[in-house]
């Protein structure tokens, strides 16, 4: 069950990593035929301890092969003792005939190295293992060494091109991940700008008429009044002026919302029905319902194993529900919903979250519309 939800909460990069890691260690099959070598081996008379021994020492290689390409793919240090094993197995493999494992173990060696020092070493391992395995076994040396060759290609040229996979989604991640944050301080830049627009000459006005009351204090009581009434109404107007401009800082558009969440749970493979009336609702209620939308969404992909979604708007009625349920009917809602269940009475509206008959999960907020 760790394993299922670890798998479900991975990032969209994770799992590509995961995908390409996989993907690659398709080339561990190509030690495989060592196996098959030395079966036919066996069959030939060849004693069994000298068989064992060579299955004992592939099943070895495999193992260890399986790891060099995600410590590659998750940018850790060379892992030197494994690519020494590895290699060493695969050599003296070779020394008695058996070079399946070298095509693998040079595609591990890709991983690590230049790619001239990976082709110079691939193109002289082969050869040397083909001509001492022709001259040892009696094998056709042109038979062998373009098998050898293709391998070999498929196994470096596979390393190669899934270890620049990577570094194309990492780039494109990091790049979604940098439009975030320009978007952020875009944002905070606007927020910044009108504050300065709106305060600036609000405050200029406040020093000046201050500063002109001060002067004319000693010898006008009653203008000195006059002016500070004047510099009391300015400071009421610009502190409204800046709620409001924080308010439509804070107000969140329902629709896009709504878009944003569904297209989340889908991601999630989560399949989520909207039917949202939004068109007649005031601002304080599209933005109010659009944060227990976000809320309703966060709870369904961290608390809830969730195949079907459903959000309804009617009437400045929400109603979410999803079949993820797993407490028993009457389950309190979750601490997450407490305090906005505060907004929303504050408000002069209700907000319920319970599971109901059916295995379903209600999340249910009704705001004046």
């Amino acid at each position: 069950m760790k394993v299922f939800d670890r798998v479900r909460n991975a990032s969209k990069l994770t799992k590509v990593g995961w995908l390409i890691i996989y993907c690659t260690d398709i080339i561990v099959l190509f030690a495989l035929f060592g196996f098959i070598d030395l079966y036919a081996r066996w069959e030939a008379g060849v004693p069994w301890p000298f068989v064992a021994t060579g299955a004992v020492l592939v099943v070895v290689f495999i193992v260890l092969a399986l790891r060099p390409f995600g410590i590659a793919v998750r940018g850790g240090l060379r892992p030197t003792a494994i690519l020494a094993i590895t290699g060493g197995i695969a050599v003296l493999g070779s020394a008695f005939g058996l070079v399946w494992l070298l095509p693998t173990w040079l595609g591990l060696l890709a991983a690590f190295v230049r790619k001239r020092t990976a082709v110079l070493v691939s193109v002289a391992s082969i050869v040397a293992a083909a001509l001492w395995t022709g001259w040892l076994a009696g094998y056709v040396v042109l038979a062998l060494l373009p098998v050898l060759l293709v391998l070999t290609a498929i196994s470096v040229g596979g390393v190669w091109a899934n270890l620049a996979l990577w570094r194309l989604a990492k780039e494109a991640y990091d790049g979604e991940e940098a439009l975030a944050r320009l978007a952020v301080s875009e944002e905070r830049l606007r927020f910044a700008r009108d504050l300065n627009d709106l305060l600036g000459q609000s405050l200029a006005d406040v020093a000046a008429r201050t500063e002109h009351a001060e002067r004319t204090l000693g010898r006008d009581a009653e203008a000195a009044a006059a002016e500070m009434f004047e510099v009391r109404d300015l400071a009421r107007r610009s502190l409204r002026e800046v709620r409001t401009v924080v308010q439509n800082y804070r107000a969140t558009d329902l629709d896009e919302v709504l878009a944003s969440v569904r297209a989340v749970l889908e991601a999630a493979d989560v399949r989520c029905t909207v039917r949202a009336d939004t068109g007649s609702l005031p601002p304080e209620t599209r933005t109010l319902l659009a944060t227990v939308v976000r809320e309703g969404a966060t709870n369904v992909l961290k608390h809830s194993k969730a195949e079907r979604c459903t959000i309804t708007i009617e009437n400045g009625v929400l109603e979410m529900s999803n079949d993820g349920v797993s407490g028993p009917v009457g389950e309190h809602a979750p601490i997450g919903l407490a305090g906005l269940a505060q907004r929303v009475r504050a408000a002069g509206g209700t907000l319920q979250a319970e599971p109901v008959p059916g295995g379903r999960y209600l999340l249910r907020a009704a705001v004046p519309a």
